[in-house]
């Protein structure tokens, strides 16, 4: 989809990771007695721009952008998402996991499973996406995205880490319970999925919503969406923005299109 601000930030897609992020990453997946533990990502038109620092792929959309020149090459995705992995991750200490990758090159609503046990976890055992028009228009419908703040300097939220392989295991079913959630077109099992999600963000990474650089009650703000809607989360740690699972209207969030 070419839209009005195409000519400036280019083609290359975006993404939102819901349930089940960090589960892509080998240093939590080693821990999880029942591999494959899976995650959600979707790919999005890129009809606006993001906010950078905000869990939503921006820093790998931009070495997509650098190395491709603003437009996703016609080659098997499988590939391309590692040519971007190396690409995006050569020499860093903490690497992006791969879904950053597959969320912006895969079209559609895409579960990943990971197995550390397979590729040593880094990309997933296997890839299942839906494409029909009408789970991605109703998705489209039901998940309203609210800006908060982009996640402050200096911050990082590996300072405390708590991976006890039940709540990693825990992580790994939200993603699918989050999939199938959206299969079947259940918006309050979706939700659920989401606030799930959240729960062990906060137990195995406390300084995913809590955290000496963060000046805004992350943890609060949630909570209140949670009890008002079917279920919430943030786009990433530290904040960026807040997606909320709703059938009516949030004030202040906007939609997204699904690139199918």
């Amino acid at each position: 989809m070419v839209s009005a601000v195409s000519p400036v930030i280019g083609s290359i897609p975006n993404r939102l990771a819901l349930a089940g992020g960090w589960i892509d990453q080998p240093f939590v997946s080693k821990h999880n007695p029942k591999p494959p533990g899976s995650m959600v990502v979707i790919s999005i038109e890129p009809t606006f721009r993001f906010m950078d620092r905000a869990g939503c792929a921006s820093g790998t959309r931009a070495v997509a952008t650098r190395i491709w020149k603003g437009r996703l090459p016609k080659r098997p995705p499988a590939e391309l998402v590692r040519e971007l992995y190396e690409a995006e991750n050569q020499g860093r200490s903490e690497p992006s996991g791969s879904q950053d990758m597959i969320g912006l090159i895969y079209p559609g609503i895409s579960r990943l499973d990971y197995d550390f046990s397979i590729q040593g976890g880094v990309f997933p055992a296997q890839i299942e996406s839906l494409r029909d028009t009408r789970t991605a228009r109703w998705l489209e419908k039901v998940l309203h995205v609210l800006p908060v703040e982009p996640r402050p300097e200096g911050y990082n939220p590996l300072g405390m880490k708590n991976l006890e392989p039940r709540c990693v295991a825990r992580l790994g079913q939200t993603g699918k319970d989050c999939f199938d959630a959206i299969r079947r077109r259940d918006t309050d099992a979706l939700g659920a999925s989401l606030n799930d999600c959240m729960v062990c963000w906060e137990r195995l990474l406390p300084q995913t919503v809590r955290h000496p650089a963060l000046k805004l009650d992350l943890k609060a703000l949630l909570r209140c969406y949670q009890r008002r809607y079917s279920g919430a989360m943030y786009s990433g740690c530290g904040g960026g923005y807040l997606l909320v699972i709703s059938k009516e209207k949030v004030l202040g969030a906007f939609q997204i299109k699904i690139r199918l």
